[in-house]
């Protein structure tokens, strides 16, 4: 028997229920973990809501991050025994997957061993920001030294985490965030530029930041109106990758830009990464390097307990976050 997190019907933080079920044992290629540690993300939201990728089979569980201590392992399974410390990288599906609970079991090809410097809460919160940044901007757009890249939604903890790994391959992020408030904490967190968007006009500001060179790349969470200054902004040949839609305004299609400029406009789902071996084992190695030598920090926002997952979601839907929200058992 274990605690896990469901839901019953679609709705608010409220709808999450946590309740103790019987748990199977791992089977074939799965591992099980004994949860420590969940990061949360917007899509466990969305799915509660019923306005995700998936659909909810009633009663749901959910959650596509967590780090803890191995359990039990299936049958096939190798590299792995009772005690290891590991952290999950996010499966396909949450639903046949899911994360919230104090047991969970995951297919083996996605329980990493960590670095045994990372303590659990930090393990949770760091492979859905970094995979999702690292397949947009090294897999995907080739970023290289000198580029810029425009990071919209740039407090998220995937916006954090882009503007690292930016830095990392010696590209110039340029933060976009709504309000002031986030200002500073945007230019600690590594970001050589931060637009207000609320404040500053997008195309002019990018213009004098990237010069005649023009944007090299956006990676962009929110889409909306915004689409027309941010690839007004973007150099020939320019690509904008879009990874969600927070923008509740319709998205225009730059029509123009796109003709003039040859731009690509790309939507991009992480499990394009974690679906393809080859690339995820790229990935892996790029971001357990960038941990081990300090150039990769996951930033947390605010660390809740189980029992407190309803207020977990209610911080996450606030948008005041900075960062990763992280939940201990």
């Amino acid at each position: 028997m274990a605690r896990v997190v469901r839901f019953h019907q679609h709705g608010g933080p409220e709808v999450l229920r946590i309740e103790t079920v019987d748990v199977a044992p791992p089977a074939r290629g799965e591992v099980q973990i004994r949860v420590k540690a969940l990061g949360l993300n917007r899509a466990e939201a969305l799915l509660r809501r019923g306005t995700y990728i998936e659909t909810a089979t009633f009663p749901s569980g959910l959650g596509l991050e967590a780090a803890g201590i191995v359990e039990a392992v299936g049958e096939d399974v190798a590299g792995f025994a009772p005690a290891d410390a590991v952290s999950i990288v996010p499966p396909l599906s949450m639903v046949r997957w899911p994360a919230y609970a104090e047991l969970a079991t995951f297919p083996a090809e996605l329980v990493v061993k960590h670095p045994p410097e990372l303590g659990f809460e930090t393990a949770a919160a760091v492979w859905m920001q970094y995979l999702t940044a690292y397949g947009a901007l090294v897999d995907i757009a080739g970023l290289g030294r000198g580029d810029v890249v425009a990071v919209t939604a740039a407090s998220s903890s995937v916006g954090l985490a882009a503007i690292q790994i930016a830095n990392r391959i010696g590209a110039i992020p340029v933060a976009l965030t709504r309000t002031s408030a986030k200002r500073r904490a945007l230019c600690d967190a590594g970001a050589a530029h931060v637009i207000v968007s609320a404040e500053e006009d997008i195309r002019t500001r990018l213009a004098e930041i990237a010069g005649s060179n023009g944007v090299r790349a956006v990676f962009d969470a929110v889409g909306g109106p915004a689409f027309e200054p941010l690839t007004a902004a973007m150099s020939p040949g320019g690509i904008l990758i879009e990874y969600g839609g927070l923008s509740p305004e319709p998205t225009p299609f730059p029509l123009f830009c796109v003709l003039t400029k040859s731009l690509v406009l790309r939507g991009y789902l992480v499990h394009e990464i974690t679906g393809d071996p080859a690339r995820l084992a790229r990935a892996k190695a790029f971001i357990l390097d960038g941990l081990a030598h300090g150039a990769l920090k996951p930033i947390i926002a605010r660390t809740f307990k189980f029992d407190e997952i309803v207020e977990a979601h209610r911080f996450l839907e606030s948008n005041e976050q900075f960062g990763k929200i992280v939940v201990t058992i």
